[in-house]
């Protein structure tokens, strides 16, 4: 079953990893600490999605626990889907999951009759991957450059999928529209090849 979603008001993220200071170094981020990563993140966040607005993160929210998890949700913007990640479950387990729309391991959604299925890792193959389903994903912290640890491993992807992590869209949540967009050329590229 999938659950409609509007989209001038749905929005996708990942890989924040708030309060990480290593991601930082792991991913070369361009901050100076964690503290102007987060602040940077959060303002990027309130500036592109509305409190009305829907946003799905697709994983690896927050590397500290429940207090902090906690200041975070009370700054950001937007109704709150999490799709669970590697670094969230000790969180989740300090009760949080009602401070969120829903929490899950994968969801299948439809945005404007676009059937989207939701994961924090990519697959090679999902339901409906042939069918014109899109993935979006994180987890892998690729750029658009190709310069992150996972390169090679994207070029293995459909063009149907898309990391919608910070490290890949200017630590920035990407809208329903760019997503899009971005699909849309991928697919268009690959018809070329």
């Amino acid at each position: 079953m999938n659950i409609k979603f509007n989209g001038e008001h749905t929005f996708f993220t990942s890989d924040t990893h708030f309060y990480h200071t290593n991601i930082i170094k792991y991913c070369n981020r361009p901050f100076k600490d964690v503290e102007q990563m987060n602040e940077i993140i959060i303002e990027n966040w309130n500036n592109t999605v509305s409190a009305n607005d829907t946003i799905f993160h697709l994983g690896d929210f927050s590397f500290r626990g429940e207090a902090e998890w906690t200041k975070l949700l009370d700054r950001l913007n937007g109704k709150i889907y999490l799709i669970i990640g590697n670094h969230d479950m000790k969180a989740i387990n300090q009760g949080l999951i009602q401070r969120f729309e829903d929490v899950t391991m994968q969801m299948h959604i439809e945005v404007d009759k676009q059937r989207i299925f939701l994961s924090h890792f990519p697959f090679l193959c999902f339901e409906g991957c042939y069918k014109n389903v899109w993935q979006l994903f994180g987890h892998l912290h690729s750029r658009k450059n190709n310069t992150s640890i996972n390169a090679k491993r994207i070029q293995y992807l459909l063009p149907t999928q898309y990391d919608v992590g910070v490290d890949n869209n200017n630590f920035t949540p990407v809208s329903f529209e760019q997503v899009k967009r971005i699909i849309n050329k991928q697919v268009e590229q690959a018809k070329c090849e």
